[in-house]
């Protein structure tokens, strides 16, 4: 689309095109309402979903390989039982690797700053710190002066 407006090159599509994927990509779908609770649930169940489905998966020992079929049905894919380890083993996360993600209100940064705005009190109470006899002894010195009870 860039390139038949113009706007980068095709040397630019070659490096594009030579990058490994890391993996990441994002939702460009219509936008989910966060008061949909269906929408909401098939997002939470579609970020921790298993990587792959054991129902679509067949292993045959006496060719000693295994296919696995995609999503709708319409591509099988063959694997030697060494091929399928390694694909299946590069899912695994890194020890310690964050398997879950948790976003927006449920994300630790939300919920710590939620939490310091619930313990702050929303008013603060200032203390008189006056000693208590402060009051007799202005009005004992106010009668000595003046010679007169200011009480």
């Amino acid at each position: 689309m860039l390139l038949a407006k113009g706007l980068i090159t095709g040397r630019v599509v070659e490096l594009i095109s030579s990058w490994r994927h890391s993996g990441f990509g994002s939702y460009c779908g219509k936008r989910i309402n966060p008061k949909d609770a269906r929408s909401t649930e098939n997002l939470a169940r579609y970020i921790i979903r298993a990587s792959f489905s054991q129902k679509r998966m067949k292993y045959y020992p006496d060719q000693a390989k295994v296919t696995y079929q995609s999503k709708y049905g319409k591509d099988v894919k063959e694997f030697s039982c060494l091929e399928w380890m390694a694909a299946l083993i590069s899912h695994i996360p890194d020890r310690g690797g964050q398997t879950v993600r948790y976003y927006g209100r449920y994300s630790n940064v939300t919920r710590g700053r939620l939490k310091k705005e619930e313990d702050e009190p929303q008013y603060h109470i200032i203390e008189d710190e006056t000693p208590g006899g402060l009051n007799k002894s202005w009005a004992r010195l106010i009668q000595k002066i003046y010679e007169v009870d200011p009480l």
